[in-house]
């Protein structure tokens, strides 16, 4: 990666406190992906960064460095949307954190970013989180290399068929039959179709997308716990 970028666009993900009056900023960039950056000063009462490099917060950045820490020249911020409720704002809290934790370092994902940009997007305007979160989910599944199709059983490489139930493997996906690694069975295959064809809405394929989607989770995070999770224990 060169030792300079400029102008570039990115999500702030999360903010911590660094030394005295800095802070360190996790960003989501569309070029260069996960990165972390030293904002010098910007945790200073004289900042405007202090309130301005905030979660969620779109910005066009500067930066400069060549190792894994980078240093920001300057950011442009743009106009953010809020979000509907604490829903909203609990659910993109969950995937930042999937973002910074789980994606790795300087990796560009211009697909994942796009599909940030949609989730975020959606959650402003909607209170119904469950499909939006479901969609991203997928979407970061295939860009860790996790993605699978719904409406095939990998095992045996044949299609879903509706009369049948299946399991699911976060190493192969969908999966006809029992192995060491499977860790959920009797998955209906007509709601597997129903998946595959994009319905994340009717009422079974939200139930059986939340299951395989927050095993895939758990076996990425290695049996770390999700903080944003609480949240919503706690909401």
């Amino acid at each position: 990666m060169s030792g300079s970028v400029q102008g570039e666009p990115a999500y702030v993900l999360h903010r911590r406190a660094y030394r005295e009056t800095s802070l360190l900023v996790d960003l989501f960039s569309l070029n260069a992906g996960r990165l972390t950056v030293v904002a010098k000063g910007a945790n200073s009462s004289r900042s405007p960064l202090k309130a301005q490099l905030q979660p969620f917060q779109p910005v066009l950045v500067d930066w400069q460095g060549r190792t894994e820490l980078k240093t920001l020249v300057q950011v442009e911020v743009r106009q953010a949307d809020p979000f509907a409720g604490t829903v909203g704002l609990y659910s993109g809290l969950y995937i930042n954190e999937l973002l910074q934790r789980v994606l790795p370092a300087g990796d560009p994902h211009p697909e994942l970013f796009a599909a940030y940009i949609e989730a975020l997007s959606q959650l402003v305007h909607s209170r119904d989180v469950e499909p939006v979160l479901r969609r991203f989910e997928v979407a970061f599944a295939y860009a860790l290399g996790y993605g699978f199709d719904w409406a095939v059983a990998t095992d045996i490489a044949q299609t879903v068929e509706a009369g049948y139930d299946y399991c699911y493997d976060p190493e192969q996906g969908i999966v006809q039959a029992l192995g060491p690694s499977v860790r959920l069975q009797r998955l209906p295959g007509s709601t597997l179709l129903q998946l595959a064809e994009g319905d994340f809405e009717s009422e079974a394929a939200r139930k059986l997308a939340k299951r395989v989607m927050r095993v895939l989770v758990d076996y990425l995070m290695q049996g770390k716990p999700l903080h944003s999770r609480s949240l919503f224990l706690k909401g």
